[in-house]
């Protein structure tokens, strides 16, 4: 690390919209009451939980969303794409991630950052569960 940059509006750009009267209030929630997805037939039993979401009443976001991704050993998600841009943080296990140029291996504390229209995919070779928090803007459909 090469120091720290000090940041101004806790690195925030100055605002352009007016602040909300009463100040909106946060949402605390626990992957229990975020809503269950399977991306396709082809991907099951990968699945993801949409913790922060337009699609969660209990933590409703507009311009981002947070997803937990469950990978079972051996199981995978193809390479797909979409215009949504992503970064992925593998919290446990290990496996592959799959993208135009081959293949990277990949484990917990790996972040992985997908511009939109990256090509990308991942497979879980190990023999536990792998686990990624999904970050992307703005929120897939």
């Amino acid at each position: 690390m090469n120091g720290y940059t000090m940041l101004q509006y806790h690195g925030a750009p100055e605002p352009t919209l007016p602040k909300p009267d009463p100040l909106p209030r946060p949402s605390v929630v626990t992957v229990q009451d975020g809503v269950a997805v399977l991306y396709s037939e082809d991907t099951v039993p990968v699945c993801g939980i949409r913790v922060v979401h337009p699609t969660n009443p209990k933590a409703r976001s507009v311009s981002h969303s947070v997803v937990m991704l469950y990978v079972p050993p051996q199981a995978a998600m193809d390479r797909h794409n979409h215009e949504t841009e992503e970064t992925y943080c593998i919290l446990s296990g290990s496996g592959k991630l799959l993208h135009d140029g081959g293949e990277q291996m990949v484990s917990a504390g790996t972040f992985i950052h997908l511009p939109p229209w990256c090509v990308h995919g991942v497979v879980n070779t190990g023999t536990e569960m792998m686990v990624a928090l999904l970050c992307t803007s703005p929120p897939n459909p």
